[in-house]
């Protein structure tokens, strides 16, 4: 897959594989393919007084050679982050700077943005241009502004046109909108979430939005169709019987968004996901891919959906850690339970989100913490739509102070002020492990996690160690100590 590196955004994040100083030459791992780049100490000038070691975590650009790839201008990437963020400060630039139109600036403000995040700044101008694009964020960088924007503007920009032509030609017969845009997301919380952000975004340019899912009844969604819409989020599931019921046209799509492009693969959507993606337009089609993650499995996805795309890699993991306070607790399984209660008891914790592996488990949990007079309630994928809304308002709201998921019903639970992410067990990838904290310390405000490693998942948590580059602190004194 070819890929177009633009000036100002064509930066690469990877990890030192090895480097020999004394030889002066090394390779880096790189976090797009897992490709070896060449890493040449002549790459270091600008920044000589900066020593590379196994393990670090760098950007940097390329450049092909006879023998393959070589790194060009390395800088940590504890560096281009504080560079975002100073960004984010106040250095950098604002929404007007964009060439965004009035009616989207408007909205921004009206919504509280101040400014953009850096996601946000390097896809808006790319998905201006029409271009397509392969965009890693995790949830939480703003991404679904990144997109939503831009599309709302360029799709208000041909209505207009369509508008006027209309009453050039007196054209008066009533034109059902037709799906110009379909967002597709893992999940019914992060499906609606997208409809709510294009409504807020989109409320002075006249374009409609819907969003599908499945849990609840049809009929609404289907009237909504009938009315006319001109952007659908939409789940795999509900969105192909709706199709299949012949209540959806994809003929007529514009832009294809697919939104956690990895957590789909991980939940078995990647065969729906190749239907869709041929009952759209495969010619003039902008197509966006975002993945908090950039696996095998998402190249090869983007290998077949994107034409010539932009890509943008946004690694929000080392800034993020250093602003969350992470502590383990090596806890016999058995005492788990009693472990959180103790914890829960502290006024500290006002909002707190628990992760648990099974649904069964956290019924079990919730349970237990109701009968300690603790007000909690679960989400994951046994309850209903409806259930899992309300669960998810009463957290967002504070009336629940602690709420206990599993990690696919977790995926793009956008909540604000959760002071505390508790692991009660830890999981078997690493990677989820940041996904996890990550719920925490968002928009740059601070954070608390915890983790319960029961003595069999040392290993894990090394594993863990070893993702994070750096060590976690291990509580040695607690009342329920293994």
């Amino acid at each position: 897959m070819k890929i177009k590196m633009l000036k100002e955004i064509h930066r690469m994040t990877g990890t030192v594989k090895w480097y020999n100083e004394k030889k002066g030459f090394g390779f880096i791992t790189s976090d797009m393919n897992g490709e070896d780049v060449y890493l040449h100490h002549t790459a270091l000038q600008l920044h000589k007084d900066v020593q590379i070691v196994t393990g670090d975590r760098i950007t940097f650009k390329i450049q092909k050679q006879e023998k393959g790839l070589a790194a060009l201008e390395i800088k940590r990437l504890v560096e281009e982050n504080e560079a975002l963020q100073s960004d984010q400060d106040g250095i950098g630039i604002n929404f007007t700077d964009l060439d965004l139109s009035p009616e989207i600036l408007r909205a921004i403000r009206d919504a509280g943005y101040v400014k953009p995040t850096p996601i946000q700044a390097q896809a808006i101008p790319i998905v201006l241009k029409g271009q397509d694009l392969l965009g890693c964020a995790q949830t939480g960088t703003g991404k679904t502004a990144a997109y939503a924007l831009p599309i709302l503007q360029q799709l208000g920009k041909t209505s207009d046109n369509q508008n006027r032509s209309n009453v050039v030609n007196n054209i008066k017969k009533q034109i059902r909108r037709r799906v110009r845009v379909l967002v597709i997301s893992p999940t019914r919380e992060l499906a609606i979430q997208i409809g709510d952000s294009f409504s807020i975004y989109g409320k002075f340019t006249g374009l409609k939005n819907t969003v599908i899912y499945g849990g609840v009844g049809q009929n609404p969604q289907v009237r909504a169709l009938q009315h006319g819409v001109d952007i659908v989020a939409a789940t795999p599931g509900r969105l192909l019987d709706l199709m299949r019921q012949g209540h959806i046209n994809l003929s007529h799509v514009e832009v294809l968004v697919l939104d956690e492009g990895d957590r789909m693969l991980d939940m078995g959507f990647i065969h729906d996901i190749r239907y869709i993606v041929r009952m759209v337009p495969q010619k003039n089609r902008q197509t966006l891919l975002f993945s908090a993650t950039i696996p095998r499995e998402i190249i090869e996805l983007a290998k077949t959906i994107l034409h010539d795309p932009v890509e943008i890699n946004i690694s929000p993991d080392q800034p993020t850690l250093e602003i969350i306070k992470q502590s383990a607790f090596f806890i016999s399984k058995e005492k788990k339970q009693a472990l959180l209660e103790y914890l829960l008891a502290k006024s500290t914790i006002t909002r707190a989100l628990v992760f648990t592996r099974t649904k069964h488990s956290a019924n079990r949990v919730v349970k237990n913490l109701q009968r300690k007079g603790i007000c909690a309630e679960p989400i994951h994928g046994n309850k209903s739509q409806t259930a899992r809304q309300i669960a998810l308002k009463n957290f967002r709201t504070g009336k629940t102070r602690v709420l206990v998921a599993t990690d696919v019903a977790s995926r793009g639970l956008d909540v604000d002020d959760i002071s505390h992410v508790i692991q009660f067990d830890l999981p078997d990838v690493p990677e989820t492990y940041l996904h996890r904290i990550g719920r925490t310390a968002r928009a740059g405000a601070g954070g608390t996690a915890f983790a319960f490693c029961e003595e069999s998942q040392r290993q894990q948590l090394k594993e863990i160690e070893q993702l994070i580059r750096m060590h976690v602190k291990i509580v040695q004194n607690h009342p329920y100590i293994v």
